[in-house]
């Protein structure tokens, strides 16, 4: 019966021939985790939630928003109106629409009008975290779009109440209002952080 390495030692001294055993590697090198590949995989996610970002805002912007002014003879939402809104209209608006037409505005607001600007801020950070290197640059641009969903989110819940007094309160439709028109400007803002990301990291990618 063949003897331990122990056993060997014990009778043949330093002389022993003792086996050596390997263990096999444990990390598999063709699987190394390249920047090239992380690189890869984040484009991957941005390209997904670009294409997710424009399917929501087509679905609540251009559908269900649009479709919701069938039931006030045409006027439209608080959301798509990019330069705001007066108490005079809020109150028309709010003349035309009953409960069920209210309670529908609010179900988008809960559903399309949450997820659009958290995928859509999510994206637009990844997007351009992958892209700008300094730290300063980085931050400055992410502002804006972690801005945007704060003022979206604090949007649909401003004009939920405010649709919901029976009467336009002046200081909740400034309130809206602002916040709306604030949102809109904030987007447009985080579209071109956006461009300006990529573009730095190609010209950054150019100069080396």
């Amino acid at each position: 019966m063949a003897k331990t390495p122990a056993q060997r030692i014990k009778k043949h001294g330093a002389n022993a021939a003792v086996p050596q055993h390997h263990l096999p590697p444990v990390v598999n090198p063709t699987t190394a985790r390249t920047p090239e590949k992380a690189q890869g995989n984040s484009n991957l996610i941005v390209i997904a939630g670009v294409v997710a970002s424009l399917f929501l805002f087509w679905y609540l912007h251009l559908l269900t928003l649009d479709q919701l002014t069938q039931l006030t003879k045409g006027m439209a939402m608080p959301d798509s109106l990019v330069g705001g809104f007066d108490a005079g209209y809020i109150g028309r608006l709010q003349g035309q629409m009953d409960s069920d037409a209210l309670g529908q505005l609010s179900y988008v607001h809960k559903t399309a009008g949450t997820l659009f600007p958290l995928i859509f801020g999510f994206t637009w950070l990844l997007l351009i975290g992958t892209n700008v290197a300094r730290k300063a640059l980085r931050w400055a641009l992410w502002a804006l779009p972690m801005l945007f969903v704060v003022v979206r989110l604090c949007g649909n819940v401003a004009i939920d109440a405010m649709m919901g007094t029976a009467g336009p309160d002046a200081g909740q439709v400034a309130l809206a209002s602002g916040l709306t028109v604030a949102g809109w400007v904030l987007l447009v803002l985080s579209l071109l952080a956006g461009a300006a990301a990529v573009f730095v990291n190609k010209r950054e990618r150019k100069e080396r």
